[in-house]
């Protein structure tokens, strides 16, 4: 306007996170604060001691943790994934105590802390106005420590509402804790909240159910790139799918849990007979079908000539676990299996000659081959007896390919949605010794291998 005094911009702080503006306060509340502190600085300070940081001290997996950093930048969110499994455990009825006077005076945070601090167990904070994301910061930070109590007062494993059958038997806490939990993953992974519900029976927990849908989302990328380079799946890239993923604790594959455990961390995808005899494609694969075809299309890229007719019906996905001694119950022809992740040792050992005329604890080790499964592809027959060496290393997965014995008896959508998702499904009348021979077998092999960074390398030929 002319002769108008030009009205000065304010100069806008983008926030380097959001990529928004900054919110402008002027104090932050801290007069407020300050003057509802119950103690001065000095008072504070005695108790900011080695004394009080011993008894409370901060979980060993935060001791010389990296800073948190966004999913999106490769880090795992606000607080770890182990928190979050441990917080997600906590009833109304769990013992903790507060470190006394933890958080220093001038702050709000320290107003609500002297308020909620005297609580002796998780349903006395909440009704003191301490919420789910307190306690994952005060767990963290050793502000705060569960006591021993009575069985049930901390769950095995994290609630699961679809496995709930009255949510009006849920407490406040329960209630809390799954409204947080969700919009938090949401938040974390970029999901639309609505696909977190997770369906009553459904076996996965909110966890669980976020984790995959980045694994498939992640899967999905990965094929679209493969696609557009025109290039096989990598061993790099199964890996990073694989450590997304989240395995499900199986208690019923008692044939291979090793001793002293009680159940091992194993998924089944494509074709399953259940209990009830039903033969039907799991869940899990028809939930996560990006997921379920890279890992099919990082073998059928591979495949050697000698094998090109190789048929599946199955995956067995398997995390950091060795397999005791076992034979499979009633597979049909011969099985697949490579191994992923940073490692030593777990080699797979296989009686190629087992025709389970011996029990399993009198074959001999001398009868048995070794497999190199970090380095080598190998075929065998999973009905002869094989098991797996122990390993050190942060992960090991393996991946088996194989076919249910019953493949003939699935209805024929369930066969044609299979090999919608890659899978090599074989004809009702095959010959399940076409690749491999016979236990013993004189004129075919009755083991094959092949090594992978080989394959890899003639696979990007062409």
């Amino acid at each position: 306007m002319k002769g108008g005094k030009v009205k000065k911009m304010k100069k806008v702080e983008m926030s380097l996170i959001t990529g928004k503006a900054k919110r402008v306060r002027h104090d932050n509340g801290r007069t407020a604060a300050a003057k509802a502190a119950v103690m001065t600085k000095a008072e504070w300070l005695a108790f900011q001691t080695e004394k009080y940081k011993k008894a409370w001290p901060k979980p060993a997996y935060m001791n010389g943790a990296e800073k948190n950093t966004y999913v999106r930048d490769g880090g795992e969110g606000a607080y770890k994934d182990k928190t979050y499994e441990m917080v997600t455990r906590w009833t109304a009825n769990t013992k903790i105590s507060y470190r006394p006077h933890a958080k220093a005076p001038g702050s709000k945070s320290h107003v609500r802390y002297e308020e909620y601090a005297g609580a002796k167990t998780v349903g006395q904070a909440l009704a003191l106005g301490s919420y789910p994301m307190d306690w994952c910061y005060d767990y963290e930070h050793g502000f705060i420590k569960v006591l021993p109590g009575k069985e049930g007062d901390i769950r095995e494993e994290p609630l699961d509402i679809s496995k709930v059958d009255d949510e009006r038997t849920l407490t406040d806490v329960d209630n809390h804790l799954v409204r947080w939990f969700r919009r938090e993953l949401a938040k974390r992974y970029n999901l639309n909240i609505q696909d977190l519900y997770t369906d009553k029976g459904g076996g996965e927990s909110v966890l669980m159910r976020a984790h995959r849908m980045v694994a498939d989302r992640r899967a999905e990328e990965i094929l679209k790139l493969a696609a557009k380079e025109k290039r096989a799946i990598s061993d790099d890239e199964i890996t990073l799918v694989m450590s997304t993923w989240a395995f499900a604790r199986n208690t019923t594959r008692q044939n291979v849990i090793p001793g002293g455990q009680n159940w091992v961390w194993s998924d089944t995808m494509g074709l399953l007979r259940d209990r009830m005899g039903d033969i039907h494609a799991t869940k899990p694969t028809l939930r996560y079908r990006s997921f379920t075809r890279i890992i099919n299309k990082w073998l059928t890229d591979r495949l050697p000539a000698e094998v090109r007719g190789f048929k599946f019906t199955s995956l067995n996905l398997n995390c950091n676990y060795a397999a005791k001694r076992h034979r499979d119950g009633n597979n049909f022809g011969p099985s697949m299996i490579k191994a992923f992740g940073k490692f030593e040792g777990g080699e797979l050992n296989y009686f190629p000659d087992d025709d389970k005329s011996v029990d399993l604890e009198k074959l001999k080790v001398k009868d048995s081959k070794s497999i190199n499964l970090s380095k080598n592809l190998a075929m065998f027959n999973g009905n002869s007896a094989h098991e797996v060496n122990e390993f050190k290393g942060d992960f090991r997965f393996s991946i088996v390919y194989f076919t249910l014995g019953c493949h003939a008896k699935a209805p024929k959508e369930v066969m044609t949605s299979l090999k919608s998702m890659g899978f090599h499904t074989p004809a009702p009348d095959e010959d399940p010794y076409t690749l491999l021979g016979k236990p013993g077998s004189k004129s075919k092999p009755t083991l094959r291998s092949w090594d992978a960074d080989a394959l890899a390398k003639k696979t990007a030929k062409h």
